[in-house]
């Protein structure tokens, strides 16, 4: 069979608009979205005070696996990362894996943001309580991912405006989260972290929940994958792409730490578990007993445009990967038609936005985050892996860096809960019994 060559123009290329500063806006617009609004939260109870050290510790994977796909993306430049890096360095069924892992672990990343908007809108009016708040939050969620998929397929330049005012709106909210809170964090910050890890229950030992939680925190910071997505769509990406994903990853390392120890300084870490699991929306809960007039409504806000900012950014990400896929008949054909005026995928951004919206039927926060960060840990394994195959004059960081990222990939995923990796295990194989059957027909 005649493999066909995902860079022929099958159709018309995609427009390249984004510089620096419109890079490193859509990875913020990524990266600070449901990990620091609801993700912490999660990890806190799995870990509790020692959530800050999963922060830390997942903060420093995300650097490794961040400049492993800068490298790749500086030197091959595709909308759809690591999949078109995998063909190219390893062999197409390991390229194929990194596609479909992307595809799975962005959907219920995207799936999870819908919810987490959901959940902080129905916590603005005050619903959260109501017997039949699930059904509100799943129809919410819905209606966003409606409205978003709109957004996207209007174009480039429509989609990088919306993403900018969402990351000022967001940032400038856990700014004054961070400054609200420096009082109750002064004062509380020896006895919320005393002791720092939690005592061994049901079973689990502080040492796994620490690698558990790192496992999901990791999650938290991989928005800087859309930006190496985007390098069809960049100004000389050979330049732009390392020096936005390193921008992007930095700012956000700064935020999430800081975020993290005002909200358990707060109100320690069980309280913050218990508020992300009941309320859904534990930052507000926290920032309304600031003393300060407007404080929850304002966190509201920037959860709100941060989940929203979250969603656009996945939707156009996966709609890229999807396009690429198609082009090589690893996904329908018809996904990697691109609208002549605007340059926009349309089939494959519907199409994500349908999976995402299945996804969002699950209704379970927890589950779709989890299953997240086991399908893009195997992700960026598969990154590193590829990036070890680059010669050494392509290579603009020690090859210790890759290895670590590596290592530290495959061993996160395998913290998260049994069912979750068995599932994401078996979802690989399918992926491949479908490409087996599609290469054949």
């Amino acid at each position: 069979m005649t493999q066909i060559n995902a860079s022929t123009p099958l159709a018309p290329q995609l427009r390249r608009e984004l510089g620096t500063f419109g890079a490193v806006m859509m990875g913020l617009g990524s990266i600070v979205g449901t990990g620091v609004f609801v993700g912490i939260g999660i990890a806190a109870g799995i870990a509790g005070p020692a959530v800050v050290l999963a922060v830390v510790l997942a903060a420093l994977v995300a650097v490794c696996n961040g400049l492993s796909s800068a490298q790749l993306a500086a030197t091959y430049p595709q909308s759809s990362g690591t999949y078109e890096s995998g063909y190219k360095y390893m062999n197409p069924t390991l390229g194929f894996v990194a596609g479909w892992m992307f595809l799975c672990a962005k959907s219920a990343s995207a799936a999870t943001a819908a919810l987490g908007f959901a959940g902080y809108l129905l916590s603005m009016l005050n619903l959260n309580s109501q017997l039949n708040s699930q059904l509100w939050r799943m129809g919410l969620a819905l209606a966003a991912v409606v409205v978003i998929t709109a957004i996207v397929l209007s174009g480039i330049r429509q989609s990088n405006l919306t993403t900018l005012l969402i990351v000022m709106v967001t940032l400038g909210s856990l700014l004054f989260f961070v400054l609200g809170g420096i009082d109750g964090a002064t004062a509380n910050l020896g006895n919320a972290f005393n002791p720092f890890f939690p005592p061994p229950s049901a079973g689990i030992s502080p040492v796994r929940a620490l690698f558990h939680a790192t496992a999901l925190m990791f999650v938290a910071y991989t928005g800087y994958g859309r930006i190496a997505a985007l390098g069809e769509e960049m100004r000389k990406p050979g330049r732009t792409i390392p020096r936005a994903i390193v921008i992007t990853l930095l700012a956000s390392m700064l935020l999430y730490v800081a975020v993290a120890v005002t909200a358990v300084s707060n109100v320690g870490a069980e309280t913050f578990a218990t508020l992300t699991t009941t309320t859904a929306a534990p930052l507000e809960a926290i920032a309304a007993n600031f003393g300060i007039p407007g404080a929850g409504w304002l966190l509201t806000v920037g959860a709100m445009t941060a989940m929203l900012g979250m969603l656009l950014n996945l939707i156009w990400g996966l709609s890229r990967v999807m396009l690429v896929m198609g082009r090589r008949h690893d996904m329908p054909v018809a996904v990697a038609k691109v609208r002549h005026v605007g340059g926009t995928p349309e089939t494959a951004v519907v199409t994500v936005g349908v999976l995402i919206a299945v996804l969002v039927l699950i209704g379970d926060i927890r589950t779709t985050w989890s299953f997240s960060a086991f399908t893009v840990l195997i992700y960026y394994a598969i990154t590193n892996l590829a990036t070890l195959q680059l010669p050494a004059d392509k290579r603009h960081y020690p090859r210790a860096i890759t290895v670590i990222g590596l290592v530290a990939s495959l061993f996160l995923a395998f913290w998260v809960e049994p069912m979750i990796w068995l599932t994401g295990s078996l979802l690989i194989v399918v992926g491949l019994v479908w490409r087996w059957i599609a290469r054949r027909l």
